[in-house]
């Protein structure tokens, strides 16, 4: 089993990572880390390269805890929901784990919501943490 975790280099996406690395350990269950993209004009070579620094810093830090982990940049052109929904299903994820952010109503509405989609779309449980103050 494993337990799924949606990554972004924010303060709430390093919560998310957080929890999912203490879950796994308390767990003892692998721990994917998804940072998904859509792709686009907007995610040039240097956003790419951007990510993937970040991705290999985690990488070293969860090799360092000794976590048996995989980390997985995906730019399909895919909601984050979409990829994340898709990887725990693939992986018959324990569990997924998100990081909240407040937004408000309107920001909802025009935006969408990826956490929602998660919570309301995941065929296992999702937990969702918020970052600290």
């Amino acid at each position: 089993m494993a337990i799924v975790v949606g990554y972004v280099p924010t303060r709430e996406g390093r919560a998310a990572l957080r929890r999912a690395a203490d879950e796994s350990l308390l767990r003892k269950s692998k721990l994917i880390v998804i940072n998904s993209q859509r792709g686009g004009r907007d995610f040039d070579g240097e956003e790419a390269h951007r990510f993937e620094a970040e991705l290999s810093r985690i990488q070293g830090q969860l090799d360092e805890e000794g976590l048996e982990h995989e980390v997985r940049q995906l730019v399909r052109g895919n909601e984050p929901a979409e990829d994340l929904i898709a990887v725990a299903e693939e992986e018959h994820a324990d569990f997924i784990v998100i990081g909240l952010r407040r937004r408000t109503p309107v920001g909802k509405l025009i935006l969408g919501s990826n956490a929602q989609r998660i919570l309301l779309d995941a065929s296992c449980p999702v937990l969702a943490v918020k970052a600290e103050a």
